[in-house]
């Protein structure tokens, strides 16, 4: 794990090199720190150094903005989200968000709505129901949108009418206890 670790920080200087080259006779500085960065993430991940392999993956994604390489932007936010998902589901949330707001620029409904699903599962899992609700209302639309998902749509329709019982039963579990402490108050 070492070794991939080292790799990394090395693969990662020399992509760092590249964005603060002054000279552009030596090639396309973010074309080839981009593709630095994704291997230096990869080496990352192999050394199980997940936060760091995150943070590289979002640096691979911020030179393929710069060089109007949307799709592969949002594919290294999406990898990002996996390696931070492993350490902090806030942080894995935050980089699908990111690839969602690409993919949807791009036109890509179909990837944007899976990983709004994502997202609706991470809240899930932090018992954010509300926002799970919002991300997978989002999913069904985005699924809706081609016409030929009606099967993820009627998920992603089930998943919001649980979360929506769920909610109601606990504003009627908040409002039977305020009850129950102004009875005995």
């Amino acid at each position: 794990m070492a070794d991939h670790i080292a790799t990394g920080q090395q693969l990662a200087n020399k992509a760092e090199k590249k964005l603060f080259c002054c000279c552009a006779l030596f090639g396309s500085n973010y074309e080839d720190a981009a593709e630095l960065f994704l291997k230096s993430a990869k080496s990352f991940k192999l050394g199980k150094s997940w936060d760091k392999a995150g943070s590289i993956f979002i640096k691979s994604a911020k030179c393929h903005m710069k060089l109007d390489n949307k799709f592969d932007a949002a594919k290294a936010y999406v990898d990002a989200s996996h390696c931070y998902k492993k350490t902090s589901r806030k942080g894995g949330i935050t980089c699908l968000k990111q690839a969602v707001t690409i993919f949807m620029e791009i036109g890509q409904h179909i990837m944007a709505a899976k990983y709004c699903k994502e997202i609706g599962d991470l809240y899930e899992l932090d018992q954010d129901f509300e926002q799970a609700k919002s991300y997978y209302e989002k999913a069904a639309e985005l699924f809706d949108i081609r016409g030929d998902s009606a099967t993820s749509v009627i998920q992603c329709k089930q998943k919001v009418a649980q979360f929506s019982a769920q909610l109601q039963q606990l504003v009627f579990l908040f409002l039977s206890l305020q009850c129950n402490f102004s009875i005995t108050d």
